[in-house]
């Protein structure tokens, strides 16, 4: 019996997303290691904030680096460096009275769920563009005295209906207002960690840690130009100012210099291969397979260059919906979670596996299928 199953928690087959609510991604060993070797010693935090930065930075060929405690974090911190730089006084009165500099540049098309954490920093959006198209005038007149940064969402899936990124640079440099991207979930590629600051300009930058790059899933990195960087770790912990409650410990420090580390040493040719090759083993797993549709598609839900398996139902000749497909595979031993499609059907998504768990997802599609209809699975030589 292990932790969880002491405490009668179920464990997952997680072939939907790296999300929070599912535990972010599994942590290599040299990542575990870190964080362990670094709970056995007190340290100076603020020591190693400055030396973890300097290395992550040096990583990530940026000028600074800073470790916060998930993307929603540095959002936070970000929007405060920008508002307020290093002002310290200014900052004691945030957020009952308003700095001159609160206001938030934001496309329409780039409003998510996680841009709520620049408000929490006092902050307040001006929002520009449709859903389908925005002008490089309507950034250039929405910027007053009163702009702090335009806050920008990196995603292939949300390109639709913005500026481009460097043509927003450009636009918002020329009037000497900061750019912040929330790039939480774009990785891979790798470059991603240094394209949006060293190559398109933004003066800041934001990852999860606890995605693609599977660190401590309460960390968070910054990157970026060195007075901005500064800035943010003038407001978060151990200062006793507003971005305490967002406290980095020494563990998720030391863990995400290694998952940094860890990650820029992989083979990201070969990974893609490997996805690739899992969603074909489950399309010629379904094929032959009344009323089910299955696909690659791509990119995937966060707008990433990896390949997922798209299955449509046809419920009137399989017998299921997709969301009773869903269903079933969450109410499995073990529960496997699934994405579910606008339409009806599901997909699911090959980063995530342990070796071995794409055969048993197979298996389980083929096996449910099968039992609603009341009839064998096809047979493996009709698949070959």
């Amino acid at each position: 019996m292990g932790l969880y199953e002491n405490l009668g928690v179920r464990r997952i087959i997680n072939a939907d997303a790296r999300l929070t609510r599912l535990g972010g991604s599994l942590m290599p060993a040299p990542v575990l290691e870190a964080m362990r070797e670094a709970a056995a010693s007190y340290v100076d935090i603020f020591e190693l904030q400055r030396h973890a930065g300097r290395r992550l930075a040096e990583l990530t060929h940026n000028q600074a680096a800073y470790v916060c405690t998930g993307a929603a974090s540095g959002i936070f911190l970000a929007t405060l460096a920008c508002m307020v730089g290093d002002d310290l006084v200014a900052a004691s009165q945030l957020p009952r009275v308003a700095a001159h500099r609160c206001e938030l540049i934001i496309h329409e098309a780039h409003r998510i769920p996680y841009d709520q954490a620049a408000l929490l920093a006092g902050a307040r959006f001006v929002q520009i563009g449709g859903a389908g198209h925005t002008s490089p005038g309507e950034l250039a007149d929405a910027i007053s005295e009163h702009t702090a940064a335009v806050l920008y969402i990196a995603g292939e899936h949300l390109r639709r209906g913005a500026l481009p990124l460097d043509e927003t640079v450009a636009l918002a440099h020329a009037r000497g207002v900061p750019v912040i991207v929330d790039a939480a979930a774009q990785l891979p590629p790798p470059e991603n960690l240094w394209r949006f600051t060293r190559d398109a300009g933004a003066d800041m930058a934001i990852f999860s840690g606890g995605k693609a790059l599977c660190g401590p899933q309460a960390s968070g990195l910054i990157v970026g130009r060195a007075e901005y960087i500064a800035a943010c770790a003038a407001h978060g912990a151990p200062h006793q100012r507003l971005g305490r409650p967002m406290k980095v410990g020494k563990e998720e420090i030391a863990g995400l210099v290694a998952a940094v580390e860890w990650y820029l040493a992989q083979d990201h040719q070969a990974w893609a291969a490997r996805f690739e090759a899992t969603v074909q083993l489950w399309i010629d797993a379904l094929a032959g397979c009344e009323g089910v549709r299955a696909t690659r598609d791509f990119p995937n839900e966060a707008g990433q260059p990896i390949p997922r398996l798209r299955v449509e139902l046809d419920p009137a000749q399989c017998g299921l919906t997709g969301g009773e497909l869903a269903s079933l595979l969450w109410e499995g031993d073990p529960p496997i979670a699934a994405a579910r499609t606008a339409g009806c059907g599901i997909y699911l998504t090959p980063d995530l596996l342990q070796p071995g768990e794409e055969q048993v997802i197979a298996a389980r599609l083929r096996q449910l299928l099968a039992d609603v209809r009341g009839h064998a699975a096809p047979s493996d030589a009709a698949n070959a």
